[in-house]
């Protein structure tokens, strides 16, 4: 048995990583501080949505830095998306809406799906 979020969502996301430089390096790191990706800009991330536990919603943070700019930090965050909301009422029930999604990080959504930092010059 699946709920609707399972059938047609993966549990990873890909996330666009920018920035204005392009070039600039990056850390992404989970809720708990972990490391989970690192590059240089521009570069695509596969992240997981969820941490598979029951309504385990992932959330992140993208530290962008580059020599003579100031380092940015930017969100992503995990939100209910639609097929979990509007499918299950029509299709999934209660067994895909409280026992397969939320295990499942097809549920969630992660937001935005792509970052454009702007690193601004340091000043001396």
């Amino acid at each position: 048995m699946s709920g609707c979020a399972t059938i047609v969502g993966d549990d990873t996301q890909l996330v666009q990583v920018n920035s204005n430089p392009a070039g600039a390096d990056f850390e992404i790191k989970d809720d708990s501080g972990k490391i989970v990706a690192q590059g240089k800009t521009p570069q695509g991330v596969a992240l997981a949505k969820s941490d598979g536990s029951y309504f385990g919603k992932k959330n992140y943070q993208i530290i962008f830095t580059k020599d003579g700019s100031q380092p940015v930090t930017l969100p992503i965050k995990a939100s209910a998306n639609g097929w979990y909301i509007g499918g299950n009422i029509l299709f999934g029930g209660l067994i895909g809406w409280l026992l397969v999604d939320p295990f499942n990080g097809g549920m969630y959504t992660l937001s935005p799906k792509e970052t454009n930092a702007v690193l601004a010059s340091q000043t001396r």
